[in-house]
């Protein structure tokens, strides 16, 4: 297992953080699968035995029961293993149970200590944007949490990359902690963050954490052109991510199976490796219904992929540039500097190409 800072921290993470979506869950985290006490307990002992020393859970999650049940199961276990979780999602049904208000983070910490059984949060994220909130109070907040020892890092999850830049303006104002890690949505279909966010981790130090970066499944192989698992949560009404172009999704399956087949593995650690090799991926959070399919994506971090290989993966997916960057990439590409680059290099890569015939 690699082990990789977390952005600009003296934190180093495993390449693969376990997620903990499904530990006790119900209704709609459900979909990402259930397991009990037991099978939780041997999911860690397996992440553990192959290196992960990080799990990611949220207080959203089944309003704080996967909380609960990740903190009955990491009882009396190293406490060099790292705890992630996350704020903002409604944990009741008044107004101010909800969001990002110094009322609600501060309340919400205390609440996953205890479910937690701990008497820190490793990793502290911001679940989501909340635009009612100044960012000086919720930035506040979080810093307060970390000066009082609650919390020891910060980060955000699902922020657009005008929302980030406004909390490291807060920051250098006020003298707040500054996000380490940002943990997005981020696959080889889904590579939309390549525009803002995929910078901003590497100018401003925000590493990435991919969550889904299987999509659910749908990039494991099972999915293909003519088949359908029996067993899926994009078969129980999951909507993440939005497929725009069903034929574009199919041509990169067919990529990953034949990548796959090379190498005698999956599709899905194929998905994982491309993930993990891309600027500024810290880790990758994956979950599991079962040992098989943890044992599945936790051999991806064994997996290195050709040069080739990369290419023909990175061709079959790539996005179009939008405006501004088609207009940067024309006009501009001289003067681009490496944090741009991320997006740039195989756009203008491709140009030269193409002049040259």
């Amino acid at each position: 297992m690699e082990y990789r800072m977390l952005g600009r921290s003296g934190l180093k993470v495993s390449q693969i953080t376990m997620g903990t979506m499904g530990f006790d869950a119900e209704g709609f985290g459900a979909v990402a699968g259930v397991t009990d006490r037991s099978l939780s307990a041997r999911l860690v002992d397996i992440a553990i035995e192959r290196g992960v020393n990080i799990f990611d859970t949220s207080n959203a999650y089944t309003r704080g029961k996967s909380e609960t049940a990740l903190g009955e199961v990491m009882k009396g276990r190293s406490q060099e293993l790292l705890i992630e979780t996350k704020v903002r999602f409604p944990m009741g049904e008044t107004p101010n149970q909800q969001g990002l208000s110094r009322y609600h983070i501060v309340q919400q910490a205390e609440a996953s200590l205890k479910r937690l059984q701990r008497d820190r949060i490793d990793l502290y994220l911001l679940h989501e944007w909340d635009g009612l909130t100044p960012v000086e109070e919720f930035m506040e907040a979080m810093t307060t949490l970390v000066r009082q020892g609650k919390v020891r890092y910060i980060g955000c999850s699902n922020f657009s990359g005008w929302h980030i830049m406004k909390t490291m303006i807060a920051a250098e104002k006020h003298n707040f902690e500054k996000f380490v890690c940002q943990q997005i949505h981020y696959t080889i279909e889904a590579r939309e963050a390549e525009y803002e966010l995929m910078p901003i981790a590497l100018d401003q130090g925000v590493a990435i954490q991919c969550w889904s970066p299987i999509a659910g499944g749908l990039l494991s192989g099972k999915f293909r052109r003519n088949l359908t698992p029996e067993q899926s949560r994009h078969l129980s009404g999951w909507v993440e991510p939005p497929i725009r172009d069903q034929e574009r999704l199919w041509r990169i399956i067919d990529a990953l199976v034949e990548v796959g087949d090379a190498h005698g593995v999956s599709a899905a650690q194929v998905t994982l490796a491309w993930a993990a090799q891309r600027p500024g991926v810290a880790s990758l959070v994956i979950g599991a219904r079962n040992e098989q399919q943890l044992s599945d994506s936790l051999a991806s971090a064994d997996l290195k992929l050709t040069a080739a290989e990369i290419k023909k993966l990175d061709d079959v997916s790539q996005l179009p540039l939008i405006y501004p960057y088609w207009h940067q990439n024309w006009t501009a590409s001289g003067r681009l500097g490496p944090s741009d680059l991320a997006l740039h290099a195989p756009h203008i890569a491709a140009r030269e190409a193409a002049k040259k015939g």
